[in-house]
């Protein structure tokens, strides 16, 4: 379920830049603010999934994530300025889902290296000399990192048996 919702969060995203960038940035915006929505049950199904991982990181990536999309959310309203940029809760953010993911049983290492990764690249973005000339090559990562944890969970899912095991194990330290 939790790779459909990624998929759902991308597919409306996309949509979202092919309107606004087409100048239907009324459509767009409503395209965006879905997005949203999808990318916040995201959130809260990464909390879930990644709590027994770490409860703590996994609760700071979501109100991290949460956080980023209240920034976008109201960076949708006509005729208001936010001088902060959701890039600074989306690049921790994947920074902790990367360690999620490394530090868990469940899922390959690499896709937490990548998400790691990207994390590190979104946060490029906060520097304009360096997001100037390595845009490209960020968003790439980005997509890369973020496309291959939706696909590995929508094709082979958890390790149900390593999550359970790893649920029990989170069940014993409490």
């Amino acid at each position: 379920m939790t790779g459909v919702v990624y998929l759902l969060y991308f597919l409306t995203a996309i949509v979202a830049q092919l309107l606004v960038s087409r100048a239907l940035v009324i459509y767009g915006n409503a395209a965006n603010l879905i997005a949203d929505g999808f990318y916040i049950a995201l959130t809260l199904l990464f909390y879930v999934m990644f709590r027994p991982v770490n409860r703590i990181v996994s609760l700071i990536a979501a109100v991290l994530s949460m956080t980023g999309c209240a920034v976008m959310i109201v960076g949708l309203i006509p005729r208001v300025t936010i001088s902060m940029s959701p890039l600074w809760f989306f690049g921790p953010y994947c920074l902790l889902i990367g360690y999620l993911v490394f530090r868990s049983t469940f899922l390959p290492r690499i896709l937490g290296v990548l998400m790691a990764l990207a994390g590190v690249g979104w946060l490029a973005f906060l520097v304009p000399a360096v997001a100037r000339n390595l845009t490209l090559y960020v968003e790439i990562l980005g997509v890369v990192a973020e496309a291959s944890l939706m696909l590995w969970l929508i094709v082979m899912g958890v390790n149900v048996k390593q999550w359970n095991a790893q649920t029990e194990t989170a069940k014993g330290h409490l």
